[in-house]
């Protein structure tokens, strides 16, 4: 059987790394310099070139003492991987993570209250340190697929035990509340003195009944979303729970009072950082949990 038919009876091979340590040589026109690029021996890489042409068939190099050349098969090769590996190593080494600083695409996932009222300022301040970091923004109130949806971290409103136990959780705040209506309301319909007074309308946020227990309590607006409920208030529908952070700036501007219903200890959050645990955190994921749990820590909320 002749070494050509041999040939075409044979798989591509496979070991890529023979096929760089060629490009190498055919750029660098010497084994030499070749070998020093690559940080390996001379005699390895000519082993190297002589196994890739043994598994091809063909003769890639003609050698002499002080010179060599591509031979056609060996041209043509070049020809056709030495740009592509190139665009590969470029890729690589240009991958966000590899960078000095943290970079990339961040995918974000928090509640709507967050989004509105603490996040703005919060990324704002996070992009002026890491400029080389953007956002997509998930806004969202139940707890996410991380990992299946792509999401890099989540902020995370605990009213119930996480069951994905891949997640790393770290905590990052425990916000008071208390009661609040507008001053229209109040006036029209006085002040309640108790949780369950039955001549009062209640909007209520469906994670404070679960955690409170209070399916039973009479209320007139049941909502997943703690702005919706604000804004009811705000414009006199009811009277409810609404933590302080969400709470203050309508209280600033006038639009709500507070309702001394029961003492700001009794209304609570708890907000969490949530990121998948399995493998390396990524550099931007690392800077943002850092940077969260340093900025709650000076701008509680």
């Amino acid at each position: 059987m002749s070494k050509k038919t041999r040939f075409c009876k044979m798989e591509t091979p496979k070991d890529y790394g023979l096929i760089a340590t060629f490009v190498a040589v055919a750029d660098e026109n010497s084994f030499s310099k070749a070998a020093a690029k690559l940080g390996l021996s001379k005699g390895t890489v000519s082993r190297a070139i002589a196994r890739l042409e043994t598994n091809l068939g063909v003769e890639l190099i003609h050698r002499t003492t002080h010179d060599m050349s591509l031979s056609t098969a060996g041209v043509a090769l070049y020809e056709r991987t030495g740009r592509h590996l190139k665009a590969l190593d470029t890729a690589l080494t240009a991958l966000p993570d590899l960078a000095d600083q943290p970079s990339g695409l961040l995918r974000l996932a928090a509640p709507g209250d967050i989004c509105a009222v603490v996040l703005p300022r919060l990324i704002s301040q996070f992009s002026l340190r890491y400029p080389e970091v953007s956002f997509d923004l998930r806004t969202t109130n139940v707890t996410r697929d991380l990992v299946g949806e792509g999401i890099d971290v989540a902020i995370h409103a605990m009213g119930a035990s996480l069951k994905d136990s891949t997640l790393k959780v770290r905590r990052l705040a425990v916000p008071r509340g208390g009661f609040y209506a507008s001053p229209a309301y109040l006036a029209r319909r006085g002040r309640p003195k108790a949780l369950d007074a039955p001549d009062h309308d209640w909007v209520f946020h469906s994670a404070i009944v679960a955690l409170w227990k209070l399916q039973d309590l009479p209320r007139k607006f049941l909502v997943d979303d703690f702005l919706l409920a604000r804004d009811l208030m705000r414009d006199g529908a009811g009277v409810g729970p609404l933590l302080t952070f969400i709470a203050e700036p309508y209280v600033r501007e006038g639009l709500l009072e507070p309702v001394p219903i029961l003492p700001p200890s009794a209304v609570r959050g708890s907000y969490v950082l949530l990121y998948p645990s399995s493998g390396q955190v990524s550099k931007k994921v690392a800077a943002f949990r850092d940077f969260v749990v340093e900025w709650v820590r000076r701008h509680p909320f």
